[in-house]
């Protein structure tokens, strides 16, 4: 895989860090750029937006949390926070604000780049591949949503859960995200209702691409979207 069309801002303070990454990430094939502090990110991001955006969390000036917010408001370029902070609180928090991934210090380098090209072949999939979403259609209108062109039987809230899940491959939403997304259908719905939702929403889609794993559970947080072929029984 190379594509230097592919900017990838790093926003990490620490030096050796960031060199790190930097080398791993060119020598994957993508043009980075690095700054070693918080304050004038928002700006360089608005001027020149980049593709992907590794995100510390604690940061000189501006801390990467307060950044990740005030990009939301005006961006949706892919936001993978970095951070020593492992507590679930402060993922989630990430998460809510709008980051798509989450990676806790200390991370294997490679790792950073496995995450970085699951973000890659989701923005730019190979004319060759069919792009995930491709496969299904929605339609807002009729409350419909189609897998290869063959409709889909779902409740209210299972349209909503999916939809939103489609709508941004690969995104974590979690599960406070998904209930103030369903509230205004039924504003009694608490985490274990859209695990229930998720898991009947699972089951259908398991009928009709028995192959497939289409939406993936992440451990104490939530759920994202992802088509990818279920691993076979030994």
């Amino acid at each position: 895989m190379s594509d230097k069309s592919f900017q990838i801002l790093i926003v990490e303070d620490e030096i050796k860090i960031a060199e790190i990454l930097s080398d791993y990430l060119s020598q994957a094939g993508f043009s980075v750029s690095h700054k070693d502090r918080g304050d004038g990110v928002v700006a360089l991001v608005k001027s020149t937006p980049p593709d992907l955006i590794l995100l510390d969390v604690m940061l000189p000036g501006v801390d990467g949390l307060e950044i990740c917010k005030e990009i939301r408001k005006f961006s949706t370029v892919p936001i993978i926070m970095i951070s020593a902070r492992v507590e679930e609180l402060d993922r989630l928090l990430g998460l809510e604000l709008g980051a798509d991934d989450y990676i806790c210090k200390p991370f294997s380098p490679r790792e950073v780049v496995a995450r970085v090209k699951i973000v890659y072949r989701r923005q730019r999939p190979a004319q060759t591949e069919e792009p995930q979403t491709k496969l299904f259609s929605v339609d807002e209108d009729q409350g419909r949503i189609t897998f290869k062109n063959s409709p889909i039987e779902l409740t209210r809230t299972e349209f909503r859960l999916l939809s939103l899940l489609i709508s941004r491959p690969g995104r974590i939403f979690t599960r406070d995200q998904l209930l103030d997304f369903c509230a205004q259908l039924d504003q009694q719905a608490t985490d274990r209702v859209i695990d229930s939702h998720i898991k009947n929403l699972r089951k259908k889609l398991a009928r009709i691409a028995p192959e497939l794993e289409v939406i993936h559970a992440v451990y104490g947080v939530g759920y994202r979207f992802e088509i990818s072929a279920k691993e076979k029984d030994i």
